[in-house]
């Protein structure tokens, strides 16, 4: 981690630990917290999916590992050197980024776009009320190329 609270820190050094202990087991129950993060608002089906989605296309270790990747890569000193349209979308009640770090994420970026989505989800899901506005703001934006 680049920075971050002592609280942070202890935090994420829990949560690698229940992914090494128990990511790969035939119980769930590790795997849950993280599907509670990533997607709250999910169904039993779809944290069912999720839930089996992780435990089958990534080993603990390799989960640990792209979670200590993930969390030291920053790009902030790179953002403004970005010359190319940039939609963010980002959940208002994201679960596992803070909504503000997309919103300041967006304002380092020139002339990027910046659409506040409706939800809890870190992961879209089809039949949530922001999946619509995604589809949307998603279309509009790719689109604008074409014209």
């Amino acid at each position: 981690m680049n920075s971050g609270s002592d609280t942070d820190k202890q935090q994420h050094e829990m949560h690698s630990q229940m992914i090494l202990q128990g990511w790969g087991q035939d119980n769930p129950a590790f795997r849950q917290f993280f599907t509670s993060l990533f997607i709250p608002g999910a169904t039993k089906e779809q944290m069912d999916w999720f839930n089996e989605l992780q435990r089958n296309t990534v080993s603990p270790e390799n989960a640990v590992r792209l979670r200590e990747v993930s969390s030291n890569v920053d790009v902030r000193e790179l953002l403004g050197e970005i010359s190319v349209p940039t939609l963010v979308l980002h959940c208002r009640d994201d679960g596992i980024v803070p909504f503000e770090n997309g919103r300041r994420m967006a304002a380092m970026i020139p002339n990027a776009r910046f659409v506040a989505l409706e939800g809890k989800n870190h992961l879209i899901l089809e039949d949530e009320p922001a999946w619509p506005r995604f589809m949307g703001e998603v279309s509009a934006f790719l689109a604008q190329d074409e014209v």
